[in-house]
């Protein structure tokens, strides 16, 4: 009986070392630093972990202004496997160097594609495949206030219905010695919030002839895209000096520590308020701009490299199938401050902004993509460019502001 029990032991021993011997270290890009993005990476690694696999950090930060181009890691040598971007155009360029990875298969195969919601499998195909690898679900247009400053000035955000009822109350939260509206001076923040705006107050239709593959310039002469540029003018307006290349979590910071009312950029707010141990419904609020036609959606997502020799190519597969568990998804997204890119994931996890940023993505005709998941970098920058510099110049007027973007678009398609 001992014989054949250590001839069981040994047997057992072996069948378990066969994952170590697969085991890989893995290159994981990305450009995450706040404490609730640190939080949540360290959820997404330790399920990688568990597969066997090492993750190795390759890490820029979003904020410290280096522009790596992923497709040139790719091609330089040493490249990551799994990479965090949503620009289809970079997925289309590994598609033509042979390094594309089609998952489409793969997410049947494990139940994930019939459980992401519907907006996050438009979000992670390109050109008819799913290549990304939703991680966090985001609502770009979200306001989250300090609700003991909103009671100290005597305003209640949630009876706003517009965003001309949002301003009307900027001179009393000014006069009850609070800024309104937090911004940090960085061209993504800037950029963020014409983007939002433009959503909020134009709709999906003007919004998405900007935000094109081939965008419609005629859309800036609007009424609806004046308007925007104007807000904007107003918030830039409010801003401190100190509010200059403050990046966005140290801004949403601002809010926490009682220094302003609101801040609008992307629920991933919430994972500053959360790390800071404030409480939904209790410390903060949070909605969408008010009177909102549309809000962008974000889904940050990864890509992972196709081509690979087969124990990479099958340690890839095994983070993908990590991050996208919906009991990881869910445990990442609550630090992150997102909602999980799975309709199945255990509820446990959300809260009552989770539930406005659902609602949101639920009214119809009432969402549309993000930037990155449309037009090109060059597109962008182009907008991000004009919009910082019509924040930074006070001078310029709003028939500035429209001239800068008709620039921007003549430069880059003229």
């Amino acid at each position: 009986m001992r014989i054949k029990s250590l001839v069981a032991l040994t047997a057992a021993l072996m069948i378990g070392a066969v994952p170590l011997a697969s085991a890989e270290e893995l290159i994981v890009y990305h450009g995450w630093s706040s404490k609730a993005e640190v939080a949540a990476l360290n959820i997404l690694q330790g399920a990688l972990n568990e597969k066997g696999h090492t993750w190795k950090d390759l890490a820029i930060p979003h904020n410290s202004g280096v522009n790596v181009s992923i497709v040139n890691m790719v091609t330089g040598g040493d490249p990551p496997n799994a990479f965090v971007t949503s620009d289809p155009h970079i997925f289309r360029e590994l598609a033509n160097l042979g390094l594309e990875r089609d998952l489409t298969s793969y997410y049947s195969e494990i139940g994930a594609a019939d459980n992401f919601f519907p907006i996050v499998r438009e979000l992670s195909t390109v050109d008819g495949k799913m290549v990304k690898v939703p991680l966090f679900l985001h609502i770009d247009g979200m306001v989250y206030w300090n609700k003991d400053v909103a009671a100290k000035a005597g305003v209640d955000p949630t009876a706003w219905k517009s965003v001309d009822d949002m301003l009307a109350d900027f001179p009393k939260i000014k006069e009850a010695g609070f800024v309104p509206a937090a911004v940090g001076g960085q061209a993504f923040q800037v950029g963020y919030l014409f983007h939002a705006m433009v959503a909020a107050i134009a709709g999906p239709d003007i919004y998405n002839r900007i935000y094109a593959e081939e965008p419609d310039p005629t859309a800036f002469d609007t009424p609806e895209v004046r308007k925007a540029i104007e807000v904007v003018r107003a918030f830039s307006n409010e801003a401190t000096p100190e509010a200059e290349n403050r990046p966005w979590n140290e801004t949403t910071n601002t809010v926490i520590a009682g220094q302003a009312l609101f801040h609008i950029m992307g629920d991933w707010m919430k994972g500053e308020w959360l790390a800071a141990g404030k409480v939904p419904g209790v410390d903060f609020g949070c909605q969408v701009i008010p009177g909102a036609l549309a809000v962008p959606v974000t889904s940050d997502a990864m890509g992972v490299l196709g081509g690979q020799p087969e124990t990479k190519d099958k340690a890839e597969l095994d983070l993908v199938a990590a991050f996208v568990d919906p009991v990881v998804s869910a445990k990442a997204n609550q630090q992150k401050g997102s909602t999980s890119p799975r309709s199945d994931a255990p509820t446990d996890y959300r809260d009552a902004c989770n539930q406005v940023a659902m609602d949101a993505m639920n009214k119809p005709n009432g969402s549309v993509k993000n930037p990155f998941n449309v037009i090109t970098g060059d597109w962008n920058n182009g907008i991000w460019t004009a919009m910082y510099n019509f924040w930074s110049d006070k001078s310029q007027t709003t028939d500035d502001g429209v001239a800068a973007l008709k620039d921007a678009y003549d430069q880059i398609y003229g």
